[in-house]
């Protein structure tokens, strides 16, 4: 379940100050698209790389700083057996009640945020070349796009993402429709991108296709 990683004026004052200094890249793409295996990559490659939703999973696991405030605010039955966020249990409310979807984003984001700054200048001080921002639903917060320098979406087939996260997820074609639903659609990504990376080839091709844009980045130029 993705959450909607807004940033406050607090937020973008700190991440302009990086942008100041070297390209901030965003990624985004709808679910099952395949964001990680691209992160995943540009690692690879060198670049330094915040993930917002890997950021939002880690605070809701077994310890994490968001499960006592989900725990005081839902009830302790949205945690499961293992201390970790029901993701399941909180999906299905969130869908059906806008109000408890604003709830767990005022738990989550502040959190979310906190980290994302802290990873974002830890590997600015480290020297990587350059920060990919990965954040599921970039689009709509429509709070990421002034902070980013370049925008690189991820795409392939809806049918291909139904598919994808059906049998990654163990989710009904319902369920994945419903979650699809809930994003920018295919068209309004691809109108915002300044790249698209199609990934619904080869592993091969995709990872051309990342060599490619990540010697185009290592190019942009900082003021």
């Amino acid at each position: 379940m993705a959450t909607d990683h807004s940033i406050p004026p607090t937020g973008e004052s700190k991440l302009g100050t990086l942008k100041m200094g070297l390209p901030l890249i965003g990624l985004t793409g709808g679910i099952g698209s395949g964001k990680t295996a691209v992160s995943n990559l540009f690692a690879q490659l060198g670049a330094g790389i915040v993930d917002t939703d890997l950021i939002a999973h880690q605070i809701t696991a077994p310890g994490g700083k968001a499960i006592p405030l989900i725990r005081d605010h839902f009830g302790a039955e949205f945690i499961d057996n293992g201390g970790a966020l029901d993701r399941a249990k909180m999906r299905s409310l969130v869908f059906q009640n806008p109000e408890a979807k604003k709830a767990l984003e005022k738990i989550t984001h502040p959190l979310i945020r906190q980290e994302t700054l802290r990873q974002a200048g830890q590997l600015a001080d480290a020297g990587a070349p350059y920060l990919l921002l990965v954040v599921p639903l970039l689009i709509e917060s429509g709070a990421w796009i002034d902070q980013i320098d370049y925008l690189v979406v991820v795409d392939c087939p809806e049918e291909t993402q139904i598919q994808r996260v059906m049998h990654r997820s163990n989710l009904s074609r319902t369920e994945v429709e419903a979650i699809l639903k809930a994003q920018a659609s295919r068209q309004e990504r691809l109108a915002l991108a300044n790249t698209v990376i199609d990934n619904q080839g080869k592993l091969s091709e995709l990872k051309s296709a990342v060599q490619e844009l990540h010697q185009k980045i290592l190019g942009i130029k900082k003021a």
